[in-house]
């Protein structure tokens, strides 16, 4: 992209992709910033939400589209940045401040409460355990979706798919967050949370606005954020060969994650010719449509390079991870973690990792 782009159109590229030009310039953002981001994207969607229910149809559907994206955008965010690193303590300078953020966040938003998530959390970054029963991603993978070692790929597809789709399946995502959230050791932490959602409840129904707070609030934090987690959690973690699996060396965690970076090679061809006007224009359709919004509803904050987090999980470099991550594989710094591994698109790293499954032997993981 870079030698086939205008300089002015990088920064833009770099943010989408999640992957910079080479010796590209670190861009330096503070933690508040994605605090920031996070609250200004949940609540301006909610209202552009709110706004869609009373204007004609066709600006509706475009207004609701835009509100949606960016209140999934916005939970995304708090869910897989703020609150992922406040477990690691690495949002605020205060240890405190961490843990008090992260237990709003969590009884708010119907997250795990976050004592335990931050238990479990360590649990998964250890290379003995990642993969194993005692790890949170291979519970969801295996509890929750119910995907099983060494079925075909195209059953384990198909059982993703109908997940995504089916009531029963959200019900019971919703179920099992509602009392990881408020069923949980701390009282007080139950309270805020049930509290929280009664007053929202409360207000909407007195103000008249209850169908904009079940569009604009209730739906993005409930279905929406859970098909987003889905393809998050599935696009995560790889399966290595057996062998490895059962080695389990400190070198582990590079067989187990990549880089997931949206987006394409862009054609070769010049826009000069017809063939070539046509080449671009899909290419351009794809980036600014499919890409665009698998940034910013799944892959988000820096979920493209988990695999940068889980070789440096103390780092708090985490605010320029494009960077980064870069910076690391260059140096030749991943040494006794192995090289870094990238697939190019969202659907297509899901594939791979379903791929790494149905080729592991049952028994070996979870």
């Amino acid at each position: 992209m870079g030698e086939r782009m205008p300089t002015f159109m990088q920064p833009f590229l770099t943010w989408l992709t999640a992957r910079p030009l080479a010796h590209e310039p670190i861009l330096d953002r503070s933690t508040m910033f994605f605090v920031v981001t996070a609250l200004a994207q949940t609540i301006g969607g909610v209202l552009l939400s709110a706004a869609a229910l009373h204007v004609a149809l066709l600006p509706a559907i475009a207004l609701l589209a835009l509100g949606l994206t960016l209140t999934s955008a916005g939970l995304g965010l708090f869910q897989v940045v703020v609150f992922h690193h406040c477990s690691h303590g690495t949002v605020f300078k205060a240890r405190e401040l961490n843990i008090v953020v992260g237990k709003l966040i969590s009884a708010i938003l119907l997250f795990k409460h976050f004592d335990k998530y931050k238990a479990e959390h360590m649990l998964h970054h250890n290379h003995k355990k990642l993969l194993t029963e005692e790890d949170e991603f291979a519970d969801f993978v295996f509890g929750m979706c119910g995907l099983e070692p060494s079925l075909p790929k195209r059953d384990l597809w198909r059982r993703v798919i109908v997940n995504l789709v089916s009531p029963e399946f959200h019900f019971r995502f919703l179920r099992r967050r509602l009392r990881a959230a408020w069923l949980s050791h701390d009282r007080s932490h139950n309270m805020i949370g049930i509290g929280a959602w009664a007053a929202f409840t409360a207000l909407a129904a007195i103000t008249g606005t209850l169908p904009e707070f079940l569009v604009g609030w209730v739906l993005p934090v409930t279905v929406l954020l859970q098909v987003a987690t889905v393809f998050r959690i599935l696009c995560e973690h790889r399966f290595p060969d057996p062998e490895i699996i059962l080695t389990r060396g400190k070198d582990f965690v590079s067989h187990a994650t990549a880089g997931v970076f949206p987006g394409s090679a862009p054609p070769d061809a010049r826009a000069t010719s017809l063939v070539g006007l046509a080449r671009w224009t899909l290419w351009w359709a794809d980036m600014l449509t499919v890409q665009l919004f698998v940034r910013m509803f799944v892959l988000v904050g820096d979920a493209p390079c988990h695999d940068y987090h889980h070789r440096r999980p103390a780092s708090r470099r985490w605010t320029s991870y494009i960077q980064a991550r870069q910076v690391d594989m260059d140096s030749g710094s991943s040494g006794v973690h192995g090289q870094y591994q990238e697939t190019w698109g969202l659907f297509q790293a899901v594939d791979e990792n379903l791929a790494s499954l149905s080729r592991t032997p049952r028994g070996i993981v979870g």
